[in-house]
């Protein structure tokens, strides 16, 4: 999926994302700024999840419960140094869980991360506007 869209659409965007991806582990890359925790805020209320959603800067992961007793993490390593950190808080466990992953700034873990991601970009644009690439 490739669509430029504007932040009154996110709401649809993330619909359009639960019902079009295949995997469990969701990696959001964008420069700060780009909506990173806005989409996965509205993916998650899509999910039916009641709690309050926010980054996990500080923590590194927020676990949300659905109304369908779905287990959702949010991960945001914006703040970790290296690939270690993210191992010794059992990173893994997370991924290979069956459980949904929501990760911001994967890149810094990019070597613990499943193969069969799905990887979404997300570009800001001159418009103010974004662009979302899902591959």
């Amino acid at each position: 999926m490739d669509k430029t869209y504007t932040l009154q659409e996110i709401p649809s965007i993330a619909k359009e994302i639960l019902s079009s991806i295949k995997g469990k582990v969701l990696l959001f890359h964008g420069e700060m700024g780009a909506g990173k925790t806005t989409l996965i805020k509205e993916i998650v209320k899509h999910l039916e999840v009641d709690d309050v959603v926010s980054s996990p800067t500080f923590s590194l992961v927020n676990e949300y419960h659905s109304r369908k007793g779905e287990i959702i993490y949010h991960f945001d390593f914006y703040r970790i140094d290296d690939e270690e950190e993210a191992f010794d808080m059992g990173i893994e466990e997370y991924l290979y869980s069956g459980n949904l992953c929501l990760i911001e700034w994967p890149e810094k873990v990019e070597n613990l991360l499943p193969l069969e991601s799905v990887v979404i970009n997300l570009t800001i644009n001159n418009d103010d506007t974004r662009t979302i690439q899902i591959r």
